[in-house]
């Protein structure tokens, strides 16, 4: 019954484009028909506004309400979920979106699925509503008309209701042993409609894990080339001249102790100046006051090393997963290295707060949103960091969205599973 129900809705988006259809055939051959009195064009226009734009486009918004009350009976009643990969990037102009939500090919392609589905819904659910109801009414009927029968009646009219009590049952078993079948059938047609195929979903997945796999390892690599940099041309130097310089003063203790003390005065500077480089490069790895007191105490060390001003708002009532906290802390002081090289903002804030996921199957979020006021317009393809960022956010089935028009900025998000 709610199959029958539902696909009487399923079938209002195509009866919607063929009204609209039937509309263009009649304006179209109007001219040519001496009977159909002549419209002002006034009319027209209002009627080709709404048969050519407002009805097909309420046909597409009914159509994709139709596909996701689809997929929330397959979620609700028979637990089937489908998850998409995350996108990089968002669409940041929204005229574009609204165009490809109204007239892209996922909206043509849910006219079909809402018609196929109601089709089949009419058809097989029908079937069994009129064996089921029609046999149990029929055989219902004929109690009565055999009672009818054999009150005024002769012996041979009692055939037909008879056979009626037999058949009526019969076709309402029927109905009740092809209920479950055609529940499974439209459960696969769903399936097969909304959800793409187990193999191609395989192979998808596995064409985006090997592309994240190599970014990372260019990543990892990239990034322990800078470390080699970094020791080699700061911290080495400093430790080889500190070397040389407790040689000199080793050497003058005895016949030069004043000038042997200078020496080790100065030792103890540059000892301090490659603790402090070392700290930079350790920092860049994982900070201590990450590990120690979490991520609120954590972003505002790294905002405070930011060449440009920055807001923190953390409101977080527990910490989440150190694996969350180690990427929403990498994202936040990657996203801040790239503004102060390319945005050209004045202020940036970055906030963290946790969202709450009530559905049985949703997992809370720990959201990081750093926003800037720079020139935006981010392209990922003039660079690996967003993408460095994608993958990092990806790898604990997270998912970072971008929207940077030019000229007013960037905000990016990450939604990262609390417990990742």
């Amino acid at each position: 019954m709610t199959s029958l129900a539902l696909a009487l809705f399923y079938l209002v988006p195509v009866f919607m484009l063929i009204v609209s259809a039937t509309w263009i055939g009649f304006a179209l051959t109007a001219p040519w028909q001496p009977d159909v009195p002549r419209r002002e064009p006034g009319q027209l226009v209002v009627d080709a506004v709404a048969f050519l734009v407002a009805l097909p486009v309420a046909a597409i918004l009914l159509a994709r309400l139709a596909c996701r009350v689809q997929r929330n009976r397959l979620d609700n009643v028979f637990g089937i979920v489908e998850t998409s990969p995350p996108d990089p990037l968002a669409e940041d102009n929204p005229l574009l979106r609204a165009s490809r939500f109204l007239l892209g090919r996922d909206a043509w392609s849910a006219i079909v699925y809402s018609t196929v589905a109601g089709a089949h819904g009419l058809l097989a659910a029908g079937v069994v509503v009129v064996l089921v109801v029609c046999g149990g009414a029929a055989a219902v009927g004929a109690l009565v008309g055999i009672v009818f029968v054999l009150v005024q009646g002769a012996p041979g009219d009692l055939v037909g209701p008879l056979v009626l009590v037999v058949v009526g049952p019969l076709c309402a078993l029927v109905g009740l042993r092809l209920a479950p079948v055609i529940v499974a059938t439209e459960v696969l047609l769903h399936r097969m409609l909304l959800f793409e195929a187990p193999e191609v979903r395989i192979r998808r997945r596995l064409v985006h894990v090997q592309d994240s796999r190599l970014r990372m390892v260019d990543a990892a690599e990239s990034e322990r080339r800078r470390i080699e940099r970094d020791l080699h041309d700061g911290a080495q130097q400093r430790l080889l001249a500190l070397s040389m310089t407790l040689t000199r003063a080793r050497s003058r203790v005895s016949t030069d102790p004043e000038t042997a003390l200078e020496l080790i005065t100065e030792a103890q500077h540059e000892s301090r100046e490659v603790m402090d480089e070392l700290r930079q490069v350790a920092r860049g790895l994982h900070p201590r006051v990450l590990t120690d007191h979490g991520l609120g105490a954590a972003l505002p060390v790294a905002a405070g090393r930011a060449p440009v001003p920055v807001r923190v708002d953390v409101e977080l009532p527990e910490r989440p997963s150190p694996r969350a906290e180690g990427v929403a802390y990498y994202v936040a002081c990657e996203a801040l290295t790239n503004i102060a090289k390319h945005a050209d903002a004045t202020r940036i804030t970055v906030a963290a707060e946790r969202i709450p996921r009530p559905t049985r199957r949703g997992r809370d979020l720990l959201r990081l949103t750093v926003t800037d006021d720079g020139v935006g317009g981010a392209d990922p393809e003039a660079g690996t960091g967003l993408y460095g960022l994608w993958d990092r956010v990806d790898a604990v089935d997270g998912t970072l969205t971008v929207h940077s028009p030019s000229g007013e900025g960037t905000v990016l998000t990450a939604d990262i599973p609390w417990e990742a």
